[in-house]
Protein backbone atom coordinates (compact mmCIF):
# COMPACT_ATOMS: atom_id res chain seq x y z
CA UNK A 1 0.00 0.00 0.00
CA UNK A 2 2.77 2.28 0.91
CA UNK A 3 4.85 1.42 -2.18
CA UNK A 4 1.75 2.40 -4.14
CA UNK A 5 1.10 5.28 -2.73
CA UNK A 6 4.68 6.87 -3.27
CA UNK A 7 4.33 5.86 -6.56
CA UNK A 8 1.08 7.88 -7.35
CA UNK A 9 2.77 10.47 -4.83
CA UNK A 10 5.78 11.02 -7.06
CA UNK A 11 4.63 9.61 -10.40
CA UNK A 12 8.51 8.86 -11.23
CA UNK A 13 7.98 5.32 -11.66
CA UNK A 14 8.98 5.18 -15.58
CA UNK A 15 11.93 7.27 -15.31
CA UNK A 16 13.05 5.35 -12.32
CA UNK A 17 13.16 2.23 -13.62
CA UNK A 18 14.90 2.77 -17.04
CA UNK A 19 17.71 5.03 -15.49
CA UNK A 20 20.94 3.69 -15.12
CA UNK A 21 21.78 6.34 -12.48
CA UNK A 22 21.06 6.08 -9.56
CA UNK A 23 18.13 7.67 -8.51
CA UNK A 24 17.00 8.43 -5.03
CA UNK A 25 14.19 10.21 -2.28
CA UNK A 26 15.67 10.02 1.16
CA UNK A 27 13.98 11.81 4.38
CA UNK A 28 15.54 14.53 6.12
CA UNK A 29 15.13 11.62 8.96
CA UNK A 30 18.27 9.43 6.52
CA UNK A 31 16.64 7.16 5.33
CA UNK A 32 15.96 5.76 1.75
CA UNK A 33 12.19 6.74 0.57
CA UNK A 34 12.30 4.93 -2.98
CA UNK A 35 14.92 4.11 -5.19
CA UNK A 36 15.03 2.64 -8.79
CA UNK A 37 16.10 -0.73 -9.53
CA UNK A 38 20.26 0.95 -10.16
CA UNK A 39 20.56 1.44 -6.68
CA UNK A 40 19.79 -2.38 -5.78
CA UNK A 41 21.69 -3.49 -8.58
CA UNK A 42 24.94 -1.97 -7.85
CA UNK A 43 25.03 -2.06 -3.87
CA UNK A 44 23.69 -5.76 -4.19
CA UNK A 45 21.16 -5.09 -1.20
CA UNK A 46 17.19 -5.84 -2.40
CA UNK A 47 15.05 -2.91 -1.44
CA UNK A 48 13.63 -4.21 1.83
CA UNK A 49 17.15 -4.21 2.79
CA UNK A 50 18.57 -0.93 1.68
CA UNK A 51 15.09 0.41 3.12
CA UNK A 52 15.57 -1.32 6.86
CA UNK A 53 18.87 0.86 7.49
CA UNK A 54 19.72 4.36 7.17
CA UNK A 55 21.43 5.53 4.37
CA UNK A 56 24.81 5.85 6.47
CA UNK A 57 25.01 2.13 7.13
CA UNK A 58 26.07 1.79 3.50
CA UNK A 59 29.07 4.72 3.20
CA UNK A 60 32.28 3.68 3.15
CA UNK A 61 33.78 4.52 7.40
CA UNK A 62 35.95 6.99 6.24
CA UNK A 63 33.32 9.25 4.44
CA UNK A 64 31.10 8.67 6.70
CA UNK A 65 31.27 12.16 8.82
CA UNK A 66 32.27 14.69 5.73
CA UNK A 67 28.94 13.40 3.94
CA UNK A 68 27.08 13.81 7.68
CA UNK A 69 28.17 17.50 7.27
CA UNK A 70 27.43 17.68 3.52
CA UNK A 71 23.91 16.15 4.17
CA UNK A 72 23.23 18.09 7.01
CA UNK A 73 23.80 21.54 5.01
CA UNK A 74 21.33 19.60 2.55
CA UNK A 75 18.15 20.01 5.68
CA UNK A 76 18.70 23.64 5.45
CA UNK A 77 17.21 24.10 1.93
CA UNK A 78 20.85 24.10 0.46
CA UNK A 79 21.45 21.96 -2.44
CA UNK A 80 24.43 19.60 -3.04
CA UNK A 81 26.03 19.30 -6.45
CA UNK A 82 28.99 17.64 -7.49
CA UNK A 83 29.75 15.96 -4.65
CA UNK A 84 31.79 12.45 -4.09
CA UNK A 85 31.50 9.45 -1.61
CA UNK A 86 32.25 6.36 -1.25
CA UNK A 87 29.84 3.35 -0.47
CA UNK A 88 30.16 -0.08 0.37
CA UNK A 89 28.07 -2.87 -1.49
CA UNK A 90 26.63 -6.07 0.31
CA UNK A 91 30.00 -8.00 -1.38
CA UNK A 92 32.62 -6.10 0.49
CA UNK A 93 33.29 -3.49 -2.69
CA UNK A 94 33.96 -0.11 -2.86
CA UNK A 95 32.36 2.11 -5.20
CA UNK A 96 32.75 5.73 -5.59
CA UNK A 97 29.41 7.79 -6.57
CA UNK A 98 29.31 11.62 -7.82
CA UNK A 99 26.24 13.06 -6.09
CA UNK A 100 23.90 16.37 -6.96
CA UNK A 101 20.87 16.31 -4.33
CA UNK A 102 18.20 18.93 -4.17
CA UNK A 103 16.15 19.20 -1.04
CA UNK A 104 12.11 19.64 -1.19
CA UNK A 105 11.92 21.43 2.52
CA UNK A 106 8.31 21.94 2.60
CA UNK A 107 8.52 17.82 2.42
CA UNK A 108 11.47 16.64 4.26
CA UNK A 109 12.28 15.02 1.48
CA UNK A 110 16.18 15.22 -0.54
CA UNK A 111 15.73 14.38 -4.33
CA UNK A 112 19.02 12.83 -5.82
CA UNK A 113 20.51 11.46 -8.62
CA UNK A 114 24.09 9.63 -8.59
CA UNK A 115 26.71 8.60 -10.84
CA UNK A 116 28.78 5.59 -10.50
CA UNK A 117 32.36 6.79 -11.10
CA UNK A 118 34.39 3.94 -9.64
CA UNK A 119 36.01 3.44 -13.18
CA UNK A 120 36.86 7.30 -13.56
CA UNK A 121 38.15 7.32 -10.28
CA UNK A 122 40.76 4.24 -10.80
CA UNK A 123 41.63 5.86 -14.51
CA UNK A 124 42.74 9.19 -12.19
CA UNK A 125 44.37 7.43 -9.59
CA UNK A 126 46.61 5.32 -12.04
CA UNK A 127 47.46 8.22 -13.92
CA UNK A 128 48.27 10.26 -10.91
CA UNK A 129 50.35 7.92 -9.47
CA UNK A 130 52.30 7.52 -13.06
CA UNK A 131 52.45 11.25 -13.05
CA UNK A 132 54.10 10.90 -9.55
CA UNK A 133 56.46 8.61 -9.89
CA UNK A 134 57.90 9.46 -13.31
CA UNK A 135 58.72 13.18 -11.42
CA UNK A 136 60.34 11.09 -8.79
CA UNK A 137 62.23 8.90 -10.95
CA UNK A 138 63.10 11.93 -12.76
CA UNK A 139 64.44 13.65 -9.70
CA UNK A 140 66.17 10.55 -8.50
CA UNK A 141 68.17 10.47 -12.18
CA UNK A 142 68.72 14.14 -11.85
CA UNK A 143 70.27 14.07 -7.84
CA UNK A 144 72.03 10.69 -9.46
CA UNK A 145 73.56 12.41 -11.98
CA UNK A 146 74.11 15.98 -10.35
CA UNK A 147 76.10 13.56 -7.11
CA UNK A 148 78.48 11.89 -9.79
CA UNK A 149 79.32 14.90 -11.88
CA UNK A 150 80.56 16.33 -8.00
CA UNK A 151 82.03 13.44 -6.57
CA UNK A 152 84.01 12.92 -10.31
CA UNK A 153 85.46 16.20 -9.45
CA UNK A 154 87.23 15.41 -6.10
CA UNK A 155 89.91 12.96 -7.49
CA UNK A 156 90.54 14.98 -10.27
CA UNK A 157 90.92 17.67 -8.48
CA UNK A 158 93.75 15.26 -6.54
CA UNK A 159 94.99 14.13 -9.80
CA UNK A 160 95.82 18.27 -10.53
CA UNK A 161 97.41 18.79 -6.64
CA UNK A 162 99.79 15.75 -7.23
CA UNK A 163 100.77 17.50 -10.71
CA UNK A 164 101.62 20.43 -8.74
CA UNK A 165 103.89 18.50 -6.74
CA UNK A 166 105.71 17.08 -9.50
CA UNK A 167 109.18 18.96 -10.36
CA UNK A 168 109.47 18.91 -14.09
CA UNK A 169 113.12 19.95 -14.14
CA UNK A 170 114.26 16.76 -12.37
CA UNK A 171 112.86 14.54 -14.67
CA UNK A 172 115.62 13.19 -17.16
CA UNK A 173 113.68 11.55 -19.56
CA UNK A 174 111.75 13.48 -22.13
CA UNK A 175 109.53 11.35 -23.15
CA UNK A 176 108.25 10.47 -19.62
CA UNK A 177 108.48 14.18 -19.13
CA UNK A 178 106.07 14.65 -22.16
CA UNK A 179 103.62 12.02 -21.12
CA UNK A 180 103.41 13.95 -17.80
CA UNK A 181 102.59 16.88 -19.44
CA UNK A 182 99.52 15.09 -21.35
CA UNK A 183 98.62 13.60 -18.28
CA UNK A 184 97.92 17.12 -16.63
CA UNK A 185 96.47 18.63 -19.90
CA UNK A 186 94.51 15.62 -19.56
CA UNK A 187 93.03 16.17 -16.37
CA UNK A 188 92.49 19.77 -16.71
CA UNK A 189 89.92 19.33 -19.48
CA UNK A 190 88.41 16.26 -17.89
CA UNK A 191 87.85 18.89 -15.10
CA UNK A 192 86.44 22.02 -17.10
CA UNK A 193 84.28 19.34 -18.67
CA UNK A 194 82.67 17.93 -15.37
CA UNK A 195 81.88 21.97 -14.72
CA UNK A 196 80.32 22.37 -17.68
CA UNK A 197 78.26 19.14 -17.42
CA UNK A 198 76.81 20.50 -13.80
CA UNK A 199 75.77 23.59 -15.41
CA UNK A 200 74.52 22.19 -18.26
CA UNK A 201 72.20 19.79 -16.10
CA UNK A 202 70.84 22.85 -14.11
CA UNK A 203 69.40 23.76 -17.48
CA UNK A 204 68.51 20.66 -18.64
CA UNK A 205 64.89 20.10 -17.74
CA UNK A 206 63.82 23.86 -19.19
CA UNK A 207 66.36 22.72 -22.99
CA UNK A 208 64.58 19.44 -23.03
CA UNK A 209 60.55 21.04 -23.14
CA UNK A 210 59.11 22.65 -25.81
CA UNK A 211 58.79 26.15 -25.37
CA UNK A 212 56.45 28.52 -27.04
CA UNK A 213 54.23 31.78 -26.45
CA UNK A 214 51.11 31.00 -24.71
CA UNK A 215 48.41 33.03 -24.38
CA UNK A 216 46.59 33.41 -20.78
CA UNK A 217 42.82 33.30 -22.51
CA UNK A 218 43.51 30.84 -24.80
CA UNK A 219 44.78 28.73 -22.41
CA UNK A 220 41.99 28.99 -19.50
CA UNK A 221 39.17 28.41 -22.33
CA UNK A 222 41.10 24.99 -23.40
CA UNK A 223 41.07 24.02 -19.58
CA UNK A 224 37.31 25.57 -19.02
CA UNK A 225 36.36 23.24 -22.12
CA UNK A 226 38.19 19.99 -21.16
CA UNK A 227 35.70 20.34 -17.43
CA UNK A 228 32.64 21.74 -18.62
CA UNK A 229 30.47 19.38 -17.30
CA UNK A 230 32.33 20.28 -13.60
CA UNK A 231 32.50 24.23 -14.13
CA UNK A 232 28.49 23.92 -14.76
CA UNK A 233 27.35 21.46 -12.52
CA UNK A 234 29.18 23.42 -9.36
CA UNK A 235 28.20 26.87 -11.11
CA UNK A 236 31.69 28.54 -10.71
CA UNK A 237 32.40 32.00 -11.80
CA UNK A 238 35.55 33.73 -13.38
CA UNK A 239 36.53 37.14 -13.34
CA UNK A 240 39.39 37.51 -15.41
CA UNK A 241 42.03 40.44 -16.73
CA UNK A 242 44.94 39.46 -18.39
CA UNK A 243 45.54 43.25 -19.81
CA UNK A 244 48.75 43.44 -17.43
CA UNK A 245 50.60 40.82 -19.67
CA UNK A 246 48.33 38.55 -21.71
CA UNK A 247 50.86 35.98 -22.84
CA UNK A 248 53.98 33.58 -22.08
CA UNK A 249 57.02 32.15 -23.15
CA UNK A 250 56.01 28.57 -21.42
CA UNK A 251 56.08 24.73 -21.69
CA UNK A 252 52.27 24.59 -23.48
CA UNK A 253 50.97 21.00 -20.84
CA UNK A 254 52.47 22.57 -18.00
CA UNK A 255 50.49 25.95 -18.14
CA UNK A 256 47.36 23.98 -19.06
CA UNK A 257 48.08 21.47 -15.98
CA UNK A 258 48.26 24.55 -13.63
CA UNK A 259 45.16 26.50 -14.82
CA UNK A 260 43.15 22.76 -14.78
CA UNK A 261 44.73 21.93 -10.88
CA UNK A 262 44.55 25.39 -10.07
CA UNK A 263 40.45 25.28 -11.10
CA UNK A 264 39.67 21.60 -10.18
CA UNK A 265 40.91 22.34 -6.41
CA UNK A 266 38.75 25.67 -6.36
CA UNK A 267 36.00 23.97 -7.10
CA UNK A 268 36.66 20.53 -4.64
CA UNK A 269 37.41 22.60 -1.85
CA UNK A 270 34.37 25.43 -2.18
CA UNK A 271 32.12 26.48 0.98
CA UNK A 272 29.49 24.07 0.97
CA UNK A 273 26.72 27.12 1.08
CA UNK A 274 28.65 29.41 -1.19
CA UNK A 275 29.12 29.09 -5.01
CA UNK A 276 32.58 29.00 -5.93
CA UNK A 277 34.19 32.50 -7.05
CA UNK A 278 37.69 32.56 -9.04
CA UNK A 279 39.26 35.51 -10.13
CA UNK A 280 43.02 35.30 -12.59
CA UNK A 281 45.01 38.33 -13.00
CA UNK A 282 48.32 38.89 -14.11
CA UNK A 283 50.90 41.93 -13.38
CA UNK A 284 54.37 43.15 -13.55
CA UNK A 285 56.44 43.12 -10.94
CA UNK A 286 59.61 44.77 -11.81
CA UNK A 287 59.35 44.01 -15.47
CA UNK A 288 58.62 40.28 -14.09
CA UNK A 289 55.51 38.36 -15.31
CA UNK A 290 53.44 37.52 -12.41
CA UNK A 291 49.87 35.21 -12.43
CA UNK A 292 47.57 35.75 -9.71
CA UNK A 293 44.55 32.85 -8.38
CA UNK A 294 42.35 33.82 -5.93
CA UNK A 295 39.09 31.65 -4.94
CA UNK A 296 36.36 32.16 -2.42
CA UNK A 297 36.97 28.94 -1.04
CA UNK A 298 37.68 26.65 2.30
CA UNK A 299 41.21 27.77 2.36
CA UNK A 300 44.05 26.78 4.85
CA UNK A 301 46.11 27.40 7.89
CA UNK A 302 49.57 28.70 5.63
CA UNK A 303 51.50 29.26 9.27
CA UNK A 304 50.52 25.28 10.10
CA UNK A 305 51.40 23.80 7.27
CA UNK A 306 54.39 26.37 5.89
CA UNK A 307 56.46 24.28 3.31
CA UNK A 308 54.34 21.23 3.47
CA UNK A 309 51.99 23.03 1.13
CA UNK A 310 53.07 21.82 -2.16
CA UNK A 311 54.68 18.54 -0.92
CA UNK A 312 53.87 14.77 -2.45
CA UNK A 313 50.36 13.69 -0.95
CA UNK A 314 49.91 16.50 1.65
CA UNK A 315 46.17 16.52 2.34
CA UNK A 316 44.36 19.90 4.41
CA UNK A 317 40.63 19.31 4.36
CA UNK A 318 39.07 15.72 4.50
CA UNK A 319 37.74 15.57 1.56
CA UNK A 320 37.85 11.79 -0.17
CA UNK A 321 38.72 12.12 -2.87
CA UNK A 322 42.23 14.32 -2.38
CA UNK A 323 45.16 12.60 -3.37
CA UNK A 324 47.64 15.67 -2.24
CA UNK A 325 49.24 15.07 -5.72
CA UNK A 326 48.04 18.59 -7.61
CA UNK A 327 49.65 21.30 -5.95
CA UNK A 328 53.01 19.26 -5.99
CA UNK A 329 52.71 19.01 -9.75
CA UNK A 330 52.05 23.04 -9.99
CA UNK A 331 55.13 23.49 -7.97
CA UNK A 332 57.33 20.86 -10.07
CA UNK A 333 55.82 22.60 -13.61
CA UNK A 334 56.56 26.00 -12.42
CA UNK A 335 60.10 25.33 -10.52
CA UNK A 336 61.33 23.01 -13.33
CA UNK A 337 60.98 26.20 -15.86
CA UNK A 338 62.86 28.33 -13.17
CA UNK A 339 59.74 30.37 -11.34
CA UNK A 340 58.18 30.05 -8.01
CA UNK A 341 55.12 29.78 -6.45
CA UNK A 342 54.02 31.44 -2.80
CA UNK A 343 50.18 30.82 -1.50
CA UNK A 344 48.29 33.32 0.65
CA UNK A 345 45.55 32.05 2.75
CA UNK A 346 43.56 31.67 6.12
CA UNK A 347 40.86 29.42 7.29
CA UNK A 348 37.47 29.62 5.45
CA UNK A 349 39.14 33.09 3.77
CA UNK A 350 39.99 31.62 0.22
CA UNK A 351 43.58 31.09 -1.08
CA UNK A 352 45.47 33.30 -3.48
CA UNK A 353 48.50 31.79 -5.68
CA UNK A 354 50.92 34.40 -6.25
CA UNK A 355 52.93 32.53 -9.56
CA UNK A 356 56.08 34.53 -10.92
CA UNK A 357 57.75 33.16 -14.19
CA UNK A 358 61.10 33.58 -14.52
CA UNK A 359 62.62 36.76 -15.21
CA UNK A 360 65.06 37.53 -18.67
CA UNK A 361 63.56 34.85 -20.69
CA UNK A 362 59.88 35.03 -19.52
CA UNK A 363 60.28 39.26 -19.60
CA UNK A 364 57.56 40.19 -21.53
Amino acid sequence: MKEDHLNKTYKLEPFFELSPDLLIIAGYDGYFRKINPAVSNLLGYSEAELFARPIKDFIYPEDKDITAKRRANLTKNNPLLNFENRYVTKSGEVVWLSWTSIPLDSEQLVYAIAKNITHKKMLEEQRNLLLTNLTQVNKDLKQFTYITAHDLRAPVNNLLSIFSLLDPTKIQDKQTSGFIEKLKSATRSLKETLNNYVDILIQNDRLNLPIEELRFDDTLKAVQQSIGALISSSRVTFATNFSAVESIPFNKSYLESIFLNLITNSIKYAKPDQLPAITISTRKEEGICQLIFSDNGLGLDVEQFKDKVFGLHQKFHQETDSKGIGLYLIYNHITNLGGKIEIVSKVNEGATFIITFKGQEYDI
